[in-house]
């Protein structure tokens, strides 16, 4: 029986690896599901002022994300109205191209386009005999919206609107200030695996106990995955006065979560770069000093958020105020359908995305970036940097490994379709389930 319904995620299910290797399938994506949905195309931060803009490419298709005069934000096809030459283009090894422009002029016969899209100036416009008009050599609109401090894009003119399209998220997300956060650091890669398998790589916390072996010392946390419509998120189950420990800001287990917080958060640090601040680990460092040995997990975790909030606030990072059983109900992460992971906590958030990388059903474009809050004016100036597999933080490196060993593997003729764990894996159900009813194939089925 196909799984249709978000209730069915909840009994054991198999997915075939149609969606993950075949070509043809990757190919009716980018109509089915690429030109029909809303994705994130980049920070508002990063065309602050007007005529700054940024690319976003998916596929076969590209669009030109611009700050106008108004101050508002604009989307339009990277593509010139007269022959099809794109407008800009992507330097070599860039993930994207950035700039300010007054205006954009194509590079193959000058036709030049204002911020509004409008054509003012082709070359010999009377040769088309009074047919070229305005509304014909304008570059084509783009629907664009914002929220949360991105960007998001959709090629779709008749579709739902921005709202429509994330549900809930923005109920759940927005007590947490996102659009403050800034990039410490943001790191792309073609990688050898099927764009799924990339996400999939992320969206549970399965994999944590035997991928990352290293945290199984600062206490073993059973995941959770939620379906929400089109999207889903993820949590740990915790103990009993230490709901907010769902989230991503966790203390460590053992005898003393003195000690193993601080442990783990300067093993996090120093070996994933994510999930954690300088603040949140220094804070961590000073529980042995500041609290008593004995003293219960539930008073440390308290403690130690209390701490790093306040040494923050010095330094004139305001943390947002975010009751904790919302806290504990939003979890460490949120998949936005089709290819966006937000990790979110009060004061940092860890973001993957990933695209297909033309029409080869093997291969990716994934990216990660980190953000978390400063003082105002001290942000630092950060670009896409492409990061070989080998130079990402170690942490990664070891998801990396999984990713290409997974589209290896799902090749194999004796290969008969996954198997995800409904309670801790329900996320990768719900994507394909969601990914099935764009494209019209490729739904979970109930193990019989």
């Amino acid at each position: 029986m196909i799984v249709e319904k978000a209730e069915q995620l909840e009994a054991p299910f198999t997915i075939a690896p149609e969606a993950y290797t075949s070509r043809s399938y990757a190919q009716f994506e980018r109509d089915r599901l690429w030109r029909k949905a809303w994705l994130q195309a980049g920070r508002e931060e990063d065309i602050p002022n007007a005529g700054d803009f940024v690319t976003f490419d998916v596929g076969d298709d590209s669009v030109i994300v611009l700050r106008a005069d108004d101050g508002s934000v604009r989307a339009f096809h990277n593509v010139c109205t007269h022959r099809g030459r794109r407008l800009v283009d992507t330097p070599e090894g860039k993930r994207n191209a950035t700039g300010t422009r007054r205006n954009f002029i194509c590079g193959f016969h000058g036709w030049t386009f204002d911020r509004e899209g409008q054509c003012t100036f082709a070359q010999h416009k009377d040769d088309w005999q009074g047919k070229l008009t305005a509304e014909r050599a304008a570059l084509g609109k783009v629907r664009v919206d914002t929220w949360g401090g991105w960007v998001w894009i959709s090629l779709d003119p008749q579709g739902p609107t921005l709202e429509e399209w994330l549900g809930p998220i923005p109920e759940m997300l927005d007590p947490f200030a996102l659009q403050d956060m800034r990039c410490r650091w943001r790191k792309w890669i073609v990688f050898d695996c099927n764009w799924k398998v990339a996400l999939e790589a992320f969206n549970e916390t399965y994999h944590v106990q035997t991928t990352h072996p290293e945290f199984n010392q600062f206490g073993q946390f059973r995941g959770w995955a939620r379906n929400h419509g089109l999207h889903t998120n993820i949590g740990y189950e915790a103990p009993k006065g230490q709901e907010q420990d769902q989230a991503k800001l966790r203390i460590g287990a053992g005898e003393d979560p003195r000690l193993s917080t601080a442990d783990m958060q300067v093993f996090t640090w120093e070996n994933a770069n994510t999930n954690t601040t300088r603040t949140l680990v220094d804070a961590a460092l000073r529980l042995k000093d500041e609290l008593p040995e004995g003293t219960p997990a539930p008073q440390v975790s308290a403690h130690w958020l209390k701490s790093a909030r306040e040494a923050d606030a010095k330094r004139g990072v305001v943390w947002p105020v975010v009751d904790p059983a919302h806290v504990a109900k939003s979890g460490t992460a949120w998949q936005v359908f089709p290819n966006f992971q937000i990790g979110h906590a009060v004061n940092n958030m860890l973001c993957y995305a990933a695209l297909p990388f033309g029409d080869d059903p093997d291969k990716c474009i994934f990216e990660a970036a980190v953000y978390e809050l400063y003082p105002d004016g001290e942000a630092p100036q950060t670009e896409w940097e492409y990061t070989a597999a080998q130079d990402w933080p170690p942490v990664l490196q070891q998801d990396f490994a999984n990713m290409r060993a997974v589209q290896q593997g799902m090749k194999n003729v004796g290969f008969r379709g996954t198997l995800p764990n409904p309670y801790m894996e329900r996320a990768i159900g719900s994507l394909h389930m969601n990914l099935a009813k764009f494209m019209g194939t490729g739904f979970p089925k109930t193990l019989g």
